[in-house]
């Protein structure tokens, strides 16, 4: 293995994820993403990402080149008790390492086996407890399986965490990270902040933003588009400066997108536009009532997926067929019959109709046509209309949405619960309904 580079070397690492369900794609690799961003924050450049598959070769050859490129390596996954868990034999090996048995975190995993299962330990979870020699175990208090610190003689360093994003995200934090963070002494920081939109082309935001990007760029913040089905968010990025002015180039930057396109932006970061709404619905002493058809509940689940929301979501209708419009939301026969299960008419009655069977004060509706099939000349796959009646004030917007089945039903949530935003955040403050 060859000798450092230069000393930026000392503030890169490679990832390496492992497993042969990454390969195959039936694992989404979260773990890679998560470390990004964690070693971003204490400004630790991730110079490259590899995956490769539970082979002992594979991973000895991966870590063996990272290290002639990089000063440290994190490998995620291949702790584990089973016979595809290679990773610590595999860089062991590449150490020149032995693997010896811990006899301490063998009789740790001895008596949890017991207390939680009231069962001895599985033979093959020995496994666990085997390290290579001369490595510094990092302890995991999320699983059994400990993480692993091996370095060499010139300095260059392993850190083997597992693969279960759980555990390892809780290793990273509690072990990994200020190990890494006293390593390297970076006294600069790689920083990002989301701006999450709905409602908009990525194209128009783009040519909305064109002079905030260029102003953005005096201060070396970056702007990424980043669509999606839910909407288009914008990240913010500064690399490669002090914390203080990273946290103000970012501050700075994001006052210039919302003075540009704040009509469209409904959150920062992770924020979900269902908890935003039952936020604003709160504060106005608001309750939701909800009637969907295409959508089939997601809308629903939407809201209700948000811990505490049941102080606002009071209920809602599945009504598909056009008899439990009428039975269940009070959809009038006559604008079924005239203009059609996907119309105005029909999607005003069926906001009014949840709020009214659900006693709240704001109702919600969907009807459209998701696909593939269904779809005329004059209503195509796409066309959705959309409600909102707040205390018997009701308004309707069609829709022409696009994509497969999913993405029209997921398109046509979001916008509802951005068409009830932005009519909440229209009014200071909604009073209280009379008695």
């Amino acid at each position: 293995m060859s000798a450092l580079a230069n000393s930026n070397r000392a503030t890169t690492v490679e990832v390496i994820t492992i497993g042969d369900e990454l390969l195959l794609g039936f694992t989404i690799d979260t773990n890679a993403a998560h470390l990004a961003r964690a070693l971003a924050s204490i400004g630790v450049h991730i110079a490259r990402r590899t995956t490769v598959g539970d082979n002992a070769a594979a991973i000895a050859r991966a870590v063996a080149e990272a290290l002639e490129r990089s000063q440290g390596v994190i490998t995620t996954g291949g702790l584990g008790p089973t016979s595809d868990d290679l990773t610590k034999p595999a860089i062991a090996s590449l150490f020149g390492r032995e693997m010896i048995l811990d006899e301490a975190h063998l009789a740790w995993m001895e008596e949890r086996w017991r207390r939680r299962f009231n069962r001895p330990l599985p033979t093959t979870n020995r496994a666990q407890a085997m390290l290579p020699a001369g490595a510094v175990k990092l302890d995991n208090h999320h699983g059994s399986a400990p993480g692993i610190w091996l370095e060499d003689e010139r300095g260059r360093w392993v850190a083997m965490l597992p693969g279960v994003p759980r555990e390892m995200r809780g290793m990273l934090a509690d072990t990994l990270l200020p190990r890494v963070q006293a390593r390297v002494a970076a006294s600069t920081v790689v920083r990002s902040l989301t701006i999450r939109t709905t409602g908009v082309a990525e194209s128009l935001l783009a040519e909305r933003i064109e002079r905030t990007e260029s102003e953005t760029g005096s201060l070396n913040v970056v702007l990424a588009y980043l669509p999606s089905i839910s909407g288009v968010d914008l990240r913010l990025t500064v690399r490669d400066v002090p914390p203080q002015a990273a946290d103000q180039a970012l501050t700075e930057a994001a006052a210039r997108l919302r003075r540009t396109v704040g009509e469209w932006i409904y959150g920062e970061g992770d924020d979900d536009l269902a908890a935003i709404v039952l936020d604003l619905c709160r504060s106005r002493g608001l309750t939701i009532g909800v009637a969907e058809s295409c959508t089939g509940g997601l809308l629903g689940a939407r809201l209700t997926a948000i811990s505490g929301s049941s102080d606002v979501v009071l209920g809602g209708v599945i009504a598909y067929h056009n008899d439990v419009k009428g039975s269940r939301l009070g959809v009038d026969e006559r604008a079924l019959r005239e203009h059609g299960a996907v119309s105005e008419e029909v999607v005003r009655q069926m906001a009014r109709g949840a709020r009214e069977a659900t006693g709240a004060r704001v109702g919600l509706s969907i009807t459209g046509i998701a696909g593939p099939t269904g779809g005329t000349p004059e209503k195509p796959v796409g066309t959705v209309w959309i409600g909102t009646d707040i205390d018997g004030e009701v308004e309707a917007r069609l829709l022409r949405l696009w994509g497969d089945r999913y993405e029209i039903r997921e398109r046509a949530a979001q916008w509802t619960l951005e068409f009830l935003r932005s009519r909440l955040t229209e009014v200071a403050a909604l009073p209280e309904r009379q008695a």
